[in-house]
């Protein structure tokens, strides 16, 4: 059995939750997709108690803020961790061409040497290109360019061992190019701005995201079973829950999800 550790919810400008990243768990080992925005990554994994010697994989979707800066505390952490000799291994980080050097650029501006001297030796980067396969930690990834016209960006889709079928198509609304990478997952995880009666609050539309309607009705045309709605505005977050369900709900029937930072799924 695989797990779904949600470890932040909010999109780039959210206070109230941590920024949209997630961890998926087979046994003691971890597969990271992306870090947020900041040091939350660390108590966010802190809270889940996830230890950072058990995470060996890490996947960056794109260079937005929100879903890189974190890399750079990743990183350092990681990085003191093998100094002290306590982190065993490598750590690879999957991500497209551009990522690399952003990634290490960053890292080069901010730490120092002491840390990124693991660059290309314990901390080890691995170029995914469109609708190349990967195995990690024995299941099947499959990534894919989502074709962003903001800022180049993948997703993946999972065939885990145990038969399960993930889509994960990033941080931007699905599009019919997607349908080979999402069509008979049993999952979806999918972005979720804000509420439809919310559009002209929030503006999705014009930051390239979707509504809850928006993405209940695609999973429901789709026949998805289980659909996951994160990276959403923070301004209720007391309701977000019930109001993003009852949204939801009414378009979509299969079982509807909408976490909170820490909630964990099983697979």
């Amino acid at each position: 059995m695989e797990k779904l550790i949600v470890l932040g919810t909010g999109n780039a400008q959210a206070v109230h939750c941590y920024n949209t990243c997630f961890a998926l768990q087979k046994g003691e080992a971890y597969f990271l997709t992306d870090a947020g925005g900041g040091n939350g990554i660390l108590l966010a994994l802190e809270k889940q108690k996830i230890p950072l010697e058990k995470i060996h994989h890490i996947f960056v979707t794109h260079a937005h803020n929100d879903h890189i800066l974190g890399m750079v505390w990743m990183i350092r952490t990681i990085a003191a961790s093998m100094n002290k000799g306590a982190y065993e291994g490598t750590l690879t980080i999957y991500c497209h061409r551009e990522l690399v050097d952003t990634i290490k650029t960053l890292c080069c501006l901010t730490i120092g040497k002491i840390f990124t001297s693991h660059f290309d030796e314990r901390i080890r980067f691995q170029v995914v290109e469109h609708g190349e396969q990967r195995e990690i930690l024995g299941d099947s990834f499959t990534f894919f360019d989502i074709g962003s016209t903001k800022e180049k960006q993948f997703g993946y889709r999972i065939q885990m061992e145990g038969g399960v079928q993930l889509a994960f198509p990033g941080d931007e609304p699905y599009h019919e190019a997607l349908l080979p990478y999402v069509e008979g997952a049993q999952w979806l995880l999918h972005e979720a701005f804000c509420l439809y009666d919310q559009r002209e609050i929030f503006k999705p539309y014009e930051k390239h995201h979707s509504t809850v309607m928006d993405a209940c009705r695609l999973a429901e045309e789709l026949q998805i079973p289980n659909l996951v709605l994160w990276h959403t505005e923070d301004k209720n977050l007391p309701r977000r829950k019930a109001a993003y369900t009852a949204e939801g709900q009414r378009y979509y029937h299969g079982n509807l999800m909408v976490p909170e930072d820490g909630e964990h799924f099983s697979f």
